[in-house]
């Protein structure tokens, strides 16, 4: 029985695999329901995403990955074995090499936990780590191997990475904790503060999908469902765009400033490669409405929307798999 390569996007959001020769198969929440009192799980994906804040007091859904990083490594674990029974690695495949992803600045540590979960939960013959904004620059159809700047902003669910590559390697990069998450958060926070009401993560998200910008330009509304802080009863309140640009403000300029720190460590040579190609975003974050305009009037270059960003690692991922023995033993140390 022939092993098949399997490359993994294992976001704080969603997770998404990449089987070689079958493309991706799976794209689910980073999401794990369990009864506290058993510890059993009870569902994975889909199907605990539809239970946040919607679950009696024994149920909990766990989001099992923060910040790009293991947060709950049973969870993972358990959430990884549901996954890969889905897709079938195990019966279908003889040991498989895995390709993760995870962020640039995570600690040595930290990648043996995404390593040890991946092994132990797949079976994998191989485990191999890749920084996430490089894969990101695969997937977005970015030549990184030749001698020539390119750029990325990769943003995620919990962390955002910015990289300039160049001879298929980072040259200078950046790692932020401000992504889709805090995106959320931010949104909750301000509908709290602003209407005295509380509204749950799934809302946050689903106003920031349907209303949500940082430009002036959208004047879209939204009615929206929650709890009220007062009364303590459900009510309904109508939101505009604006409003949403006002609450993600803050988080967009810690963005578009990590963006800039990167330009300015970038050599000049490279800084003028990127002029030329423009800056690729990348990532679920890339799809907030005006973000690309925004970065390109505050770092004067071309901003370009990445072709499906948020499937843009997990390409990227099923690319590198072609390199696993191609690689030289000196490239081989960046899968870690």
């Amino acid at each position: 029985m022939l092993s098949k390569d399997i490359g993994i996007d294992l976001g704080t959001a969603n997770v998404v695999v990449y089987v070689k020769g079958r493309g991706i198969v799976l794209d689910e929440p980073s999401v794990v329901a369990i009864d506290e009192k058993t510890k059993k799980v009870l569902a994975v994906g889909n199907e605990a995403r539809r239970m946040v804040g919607r679950t009696p007091g024994n149920i909990v859904a766990i989001r099992p990955l923060r910040d790009g990083v293991i947060a709950d490594f049973e969870v993972t674990e358990a959430m990884l074995k549901h996954f890969f029974a889905k897709i079938g690695a195990k019966s279908l495949f003889a040991r498989p090499r895995i390709l993760i992803c995870c962020p640039t600045d995570i600690t040595s540590v930290e990648q043996k936990a995404i390593r040890e979960a991946a092994e132990r939960s797949g079976g994998a013959r191989e485990v191999f780590i890749e920084e996430e904004p490089k894969v990101a620059a695969i997937g977005a159809g970015m030549d990184i191997f030749e001698p020539s700047g390119n750029m990325v902003v990769d943003i995620g669910g919990g962390t955002t990475d910015v990289a300039v590559l160049s001879m298929g390697d980072i040259v200078t990069a950046s790692s932020i904790k401000i992504a889709g998450d805090k995106f959320d958060s931010a949104i909750m926070k301000y509908i709290k503060n602003q209407y005295k009401l509380l509204i749950g993560e799934r809302t946050a998200e689903d106003i920031k999908v349907e209303i949500g910008t940082v430009s002036d330009s959208r004047q879209d509304e939204m009615d929206i469902r929650g709890r009220d802080m007062v009364s303590g009863l459900p009510q309904t309140i109508t939101i505009c765009s604006q409003e949403i640009r006002q609450s993600l403000a803050e988080s967009v300029s810690q963005i578009v400033q990590a963006s800039k720190n990167v330009l300015e460590r970038t050599p000049p040579e490279l800084s003028a490669d990127i002029i030329d190609k423009g800056v690729f975003l990348t990532g679920g974050g890339a799809l907030l409405h005006g973000l690309d305009h925004i970065l390109s009037e505050e770092l004067k270059v071309p901003v370009l929307v990445a072709e499906e960003p948020m499937n843009c690692v997990a390409k990227g991922t099923g690319m590198m798999l072609d390199y696993l023995d191609k690689l030289p033993s000196s490239r081989r140390k960046f899968f870690g």
